[in-house]
């Protein structure tokens, strides 16, 4: 097994890996946000992305998707698990609860940057659960125990599954934007996630989010205004805890999978491999290597 974690705003290191080197790859994509740093976590071979580069350098729209989930595919990774910052769209999620998103609703203009398809080559894959039950379901049970174990039942709520809508940022909602989310049943808002769980969902490797909700959004009148610094703030108290729920969490993974994801492109590729490009096929080797 081989571990990709994506760190979000607020988590731009991961403490307590041995053996550490940088892995700095070129894709035929462009580059990814930054190296990989590469290291083991309880005996388990993990790399680690920050999703903005060091010192938070890529706006939402800017990061380079494709790159960053094909580095994962060509270093071997099976696993991706991302920490992401959201706001809340439900009076029953607070500030610093954790949500476990496994339903999305895409905002974004630039679905051509979020899959793998095209130049040549056609595929659709299934996308009805754009996450991983098993990884999911590991992962609430670690959540839960951590929050027991560090005393924080009643300050960290976990959510076991909730939706995320995609919007593109940089900007912070509108109110009449997050009231039309909240009366479309969505749970969480933020600007990163989904691309990552199409792009993954087509490389084959299993995804789930940690979405930590920093805010109210801005439909609670009441709030103050949505601010970075807020966001950091409350990221930062959290950021111990994410810490700590991977520390439990790697070692908890069964070390060969049995769900579905492993197969997502079985019979998702619709065009004749013969009338494939040589240039796409190349750059898609990592994925298509089983298929050809």
């Amino acid at each position: 097994m081989k571990l990709g974690i994506i760190g979000g705003s607020g988590l731009y290191q991961l403490e307590g890996l041995e053996n550490v080197s940088e892995v700095t790859l070129q894709t035929p994509f462009g580059n990814p946000s930054d190296a990989y740093i590469q290291g083991t976590l309880s005996g388990v071979d993990v790399y680690f992305l920050p999703r903005h580069g060091r010192g938070h350098r890529v706006l939402p729209s800017e990061i380079n998707h494709k790159a960053n989930i094909w580095g994962f595919k060509k270093l071997g990774v099976d696993r991706v698990i991302s920490v992401s910052a959201v706001g809340s769209l439900r009076e029953g999620i607070r500030p610093r609860d954790i949500v476990l998103p496994d339903q999305y609703f895409d905002r974004t203009k630039g679905s051509l940057n979020h899959t793998f398809f095209g130049n040549g080559i056609v595929g659709h894959v299934s996308f009805g659960d754009p996450t991983c039950k098993d990884l999911r379901n590991t992962m609430a049970g670690i959540v839960a125990e951590t929050v027991r174990d560090l005393k924080l039942d009643g300050v960290v709520r976990l959510h076991k599954d909730g939706t995320y809508v995609n919007m593109e940022g940089p900007a912070f909602s509108t109110r009449a934007e997050s009231n039309v989310y909240r009366g479309m049943g969505f749970d969480i808002i933020g600007m990163t996630s989904l691309p990552e769980a199409k792009l993954c969902r087509e490389a084959e490797l299993c995804y789930q989010s940690i979405a930590m909700a920093t805010d109210y959004d801005c439909w609670r009148v009441s709030e103050e205004e949505v601010s970075v610094e807020m966001v950091i703030a409350t990221l930062t108290a959290n950021a111990n805890l994410v810490k700590e729920i991977i520390r439990r969490l790697v070692p908890a993974l069964p070390v060969t999978r049995d769900c579905s994801c492993q197969h997502a492109l079985k019979f998702a590729i619709m065009t004749d491999m013969k009338c494939v490009p040589p240039a796409t096929l190349e750059a898609l080797s990592p994925m298509l290597v089983k298929y050809r």
